[in-house]
């Protein structure tokens, strides 16, 4: 009979080979001490070393241990989210798997659970990284990230994190947006909170992270912050930008044809006649695809039956049911 679990604690791997025994063995020691039933749910991401070969012998000693290799690197995202959905747990605690998150932090996130949160993500309050290619990059993108979606936090790229499953549940990872759930989840109305963590030097391997990942994290973020202001309502972000173009092209048209009715003034050679054209166009365009954006919302919406909304929870009496609501199905957050 499988044990019911309590806690999942997701560890994606790429080419760690040198640092999963270790990684193990400290997990084990922090959960055997734990009073919750945990699972360590590792993903290998394609690894081209001995990652895979370690993780099966960890695995045929140990049944609290779930592996998940997939068939090529695809990239932390999605061994994440490969991780969400073949972990049991009632909560799920992310991490990395270089050594470089603490396991001993795990029953301190766990207790401000406990406290009525629904995510808690980590801060690496004392980063053992270098300064100018790593901390001073991370710094400006932490303020950056913390501006554009009105989540602030100080250290979007920890990945200690832990989750309510009900959080994870209603959440689908694309690209790099590994980083971004708190931010997406914060669109749900959950609660969160950060706690700073043990931050430590990479023992072994070499980082999977560099500079090259500014220009994705920045495209990511855009699309985050669509998602969370107009994710229901494209026209008002499209139709805005046409409204406003329109208005300048169609002011600019005005003045042109005032200087040419009562000043004379020829417009073969005038830019501003371009320009005018120019605006007025795109601001149609702009307004046909806030339209066919808002066609592609309902349908996905209604095909998908995804909420527009969150409950917390209802208070009512058994005796009294909405007619309306589905049987069976419960969106709780």
């Amino acid at each position: 009979m499988e044990q019911c679990v309590d806690i999942s604690i997701v560890v994606p791997l790429y080419n760690e080979e040198e640092n999963v025994d270790l990684l193990y063995d400290e997990i084990k020691s922090v959960t055997r001490e734990m009073p919750q039933q945990a699972e360590i749910v590792f993903v290998d991401d394609g690894s081209r070393d001995a990652t895979m070969a370690r993780l099966e012998a960890i695995q045929q000693q140990d049944q609290a241990v779930r592996v998940v290799s997939l068939r090529r690197n695809f990239g932390q995202t999605a061994a994440m989210s490969a991780g969400f959905d073949h972990a049991a747990g009632d909560v799920i605690i992310t991490m990395d798997g270089d050594l470089q998150n603490d396991p001993h932090d795990i029953p301190k996130m766990l207790a401000k659970l406990d406290e009525g949160y629904d995510v808690v993500t980590g801060w690496r309050f004392n980063r053992q990284d270098s300064l100018l290619s790593r901390k001073l990059p991370s710094r400006m993108a932490n303020r950056l990230i913390s501006w554009v979606t009105g989540v602030s936090l100080h250290d979007y790229g920890c990945t200690l994190k832990a989750f309510r499953r009900e959080v994870i549940e209603n959440i689908n990872l694309y690209g790099e947006m590994h980083r971004f759930i708190p931010a997406i989840a914060s669109g749900m109305g959950i609660s969160f909170t950060e706690m700073k963590v043990n931050h430590r030097a990479r023992r072994f391997g070499s980082s999977k992270y560099g500079i090259s990942r500014t220009i994705r994290v920045l495209l990511d973020l855009m699309t985050v912050k669509f998602l969370l202001s107009y994710a229901t309502r494209p026209l008002h972000v499209f139709g805005t930008l046409g409204i406003a173009a329109s208005f300048v092209g169609f002011l600019l048209a005005l003045v042109l044809m005032v200087q040419r009715q009562f000043f004379g003034v020829a417009l073969a050679d005038r830019p501003l006649l371009l320009l005018a054209v120019l605006l007025i166009f795109l601001g149609i365009q702009f307004i046909t695809i806030g339209l066919l954006a808002e066609l592609v919302v309902r349908t996905y919406h209604e095909s998908q039956k995804k909420p527009i909304y969150f409950v917390r929870k209802v208070l009512a009496s058994p005796a009294v049911t909405p007619a309306n609501q589905p049987s069976g199905e419960s969106r709780v957050l």
